[in-house]
């Protein structure tokens, strides 16, 4: 009997995807869990495994590369030896001519406004050669054409479906929350030192300082939970596993992959996972999964010098945090002897709405507490022998 190979769902927020491949060729044996087909989201491009065994049948009419698919619909057959093909396969409808219309604008074509949109071309003014006015590929290429003939006095950048969801969540952010950022500076002379410390460990990499502050975190959010809520609707809630997300910058635009129960894993694992995640994010082959779920974000600048900033919460999350630079500083004891540290800025934005300024100010006061003795909640260092050697040689 013919199996059939359907769009499956990338994530619950999914109403259509772009079809990127075939993995396989049309009459080529396919076993169950072999790679088959690649979808794309608006966040993600995803490779899938096939669920059955069999001989792939790719229908005429089936979705090219690039076409809009929905989840649900059918991209081809499997087939035994020998098995013919059904019948429906012949007449299979393609969802991409279906027509995308909005009032005041000529209805385009789903395909013309994925072209639209890689080539920077405004289909709102274009006399669609289609049926019922309708803006067809053809004419948005010819579009482009007439303008890359004129001379350009400014450039268009198009807009890729995921910036484009990104601007969406970043004003999702600005219309439901009401946003406002603590900044407080913390000494991060013992932070530093640990990471040395793991750097002269061997073995693994050492964990990144956005590592180390996403495991004393957890501790914090623990310490004080309601930095850790989600909006659900009309209420707020509290969950006792500490989901952090990381913001990650990727050739294709900003990605929050998410640490998943934080205070259950050791900086070692905290670190492993994060490489993974970054990784799978920059390729752009991170399954949605991973990037759902968080109850608070870090995202550090420091690298780019950045000294504080006001980060924008990832609604439903009610808190985010930004780590600056770390420098050396010349600050004053408490008995007036100065001393050169090394100084962090933190910035905390957190919902108005929910967290008052001395809750938040408070976890700010527990984050950098342990940012300042961050030993214990990171947990012991085992450093080998020749580690340990290479220190007291460093220190002769």
């Amino acid at each position: 009997m013919a199996i059939e190979i359907t769009v499956p769902r990338l994530g619950w927020s999914m109403e259509e995807g772009v079809f990127s491949a075939w993995l396989k060729r049309d009459g080529e044996p396919v076993s169950a869990g072999e790679p088959l087909f690649a979808v794309e989201s608006d966040k993600v491009t995803m490779d899938f495994e096939s669920l059955d065994s069999g001989i792939l049948h790719i229908p005429s009419g089936a979705p090219l590369p690039g076409d809009a698919v929905t989840p649900g619909q059918r991209l081809g057959y499997l087939l035994a030896k020998g098995e013919a093909v059904p019948q429906a396969a012949a007449v299979a409808v393609v969802h991409v001519e279906t027509v995308a219309a909005q009032p005041g604008k000529a209805p385009v074509t789903p395909r013309a406004s994925r072209v639209a949109q890689q080539l920077g071309v405004d289909t709102y003014a274009l006399q669609g050669s289609g049926k019922g006015g309708r803006v067809r590929e053809k004419d948005v290429r010819e579009a482009f054409a007439r303008k890359a003939e004129a001379p350009a006095a400014v450039e268009s950048v198009p807009l890729t479906t995921l910036r484009r969801t990104i601007a969406a969540r970043m004003m999702r952010s600005r219309e439901n929350t009401a946003p406002v950022t603590l900044t407080r500076r913390v000494d991060a002379t013992e932070m530093v030192h640990l990471r040395k410390q793991w750097k002269l460990r061997g073995g693994a990499a050492a964990p990144s300082y956005t590592d180390i502050v996403t495991k004393l975190a957890a501790a914090a959010l623990q310490a004080h939970p309601l930095l850790a809520g989600r909006w659900e609707e009309d209420r707020i809630v509290l969950t006792k596993e500490i989901h952090i997300g990381i913001a990650v910058d990727t050739p294709h635009g900003l990605l929050v992959p998410v640490v998943r129960d934080v205070p259950s894993l050791t900086l070692e694992q905290v670190a492993a996972r994060s490489r993974e995640l970054i990784a799978a994010a920059q390729s752009r082959r991170i399954p949605a999964a991973d990037l759902e779920g968080g109850v608070f974000t870090i995202t550090n600048l420091g690298a780019f010098g950045v000294e504080a900033f006001t980060p924008m919460i990832q609604f439903p999350e009610t808190a985010v945090l930004g780590m600056g630079v770390i420098r050396w500083e010349v600050v004053a004891s408490g008995n007036g002897v100065l001393a050169t540290r090394e100084q962090m800025m933190l910035s905390l934005t957190f919902d108005h709405r929910l967290i008052d300024g001395a809750p938040a100010a408070r976890f700010l006061q527990t984050l950098a507490g342990l940012i300042e003795s961050p030993q214990e909640a990171c947990g012991p260092i085992e450093v080998t022998k020749a580690a340990r050697g290479r220190t007291e040689t460093r220190q002769a």
